[in-house]
């Protein structure tokens, strides 16, 4: 072994560092999170019983939480405990800043990532890959019309995720599930059953214009139909 060697892997064996515990705690944590083990709004279990659990001390317990809390991951609570605000950290500090306070400001940004996705959708996808968005167009109708919201509103959700999944961008696709929250929640406030008609033809709009192949159309359908769901809760 050349003397070189030995030094390099001297000098590369200097630069390993043990992970804190306090970063090893905070990722454990991170994970029981964005898995759904602890899920969004649920109360966390306390210190004393988290340090037990993980055989570490209280203090390095509150130092891990008191990081996800400044991410806007959890929300302590006086008194109450420590809830899950958010699952990640662009939603998280969406929550925390109260920027996601104004609706119409998350209809734009809707209306600007979905409509890159259709234009996407409508120059790349196949045939097959707009299947589930039919299916969720038809279990949507038919939350609507049974009159059950909570399937309608998930069935909507599926369908907008499903425009974007048909882009074939990951990015695009990564940047709308990190937002996920917040566009899911402005589909909870807008949401109405009966339905304006306008709204519904919005959307088949949209799927047409991506069966089509037509991009300018699809964006433009995209585009619509945000200002549909504007249009109708203002009460025009």
């Amino acid at each position: 072994m050349s003397y070189i060697y030995i030094l390099y892997a001297m000098e590369s064996s200097s630069l390993v560092r043990q992970v804190p515990l306090v970063l090893q705690v905070t990722e454990r944590f991170r994970a029981q999170i964005e898995s759904g083990v602890w899920p969004r709004g649920s109360r966390i279990p306390g210190e004393n019983q988290l340090a037990s659990e993980l055989g570490v001390s209280r203090g390095t317990v509150r130092e891990a939480l008191r990081s996800l809390s400044l991410t806007g991951l959890l929300e302590p609570r006086v008194g109450d405990g420590t809830y899950v605000r958010a699952t990640n950290e662009i939603s998280g500090v969406l929550v925390r800043d109260e920027l996601s306070a104004s609706l119409t400001h998350v209809l734009d940004a809707r209306a600007g990532i979905e409509a890159a996705a259709a234009r996407l959708a409508a120059q790349y996808a196949d045939p097959d890959s707009l299947t589930p968005l039919t299916d969720a167009l038809d279990r949507r109708g038919v939350a609507l019309a049974d009159g059950d919201m909570d399937a309608f509103v998930a069935a909507d959700t599926e369908f907008h995720r499903g425009v974007v999944v048909a882009s074939g961008n990951p990015l695009l696709l990564r940047l709308y599930d990190a937002l996920a929250e917040v566009l899911a929640a402005s589909i909870h406030q807008t949401a109405t059953i009966p339905e304006d008609h306008r709204i519904l033809d919005a959307h088949v709009d949209v799927l047409n214009a991506i069966r089509a192949g037509d991009p300018e159309a699809a964006s433009q359908a995209s585009y619509a139909l945000i200002e549909s769901v504007k249009v109708a809760g203002s009460g025009q």
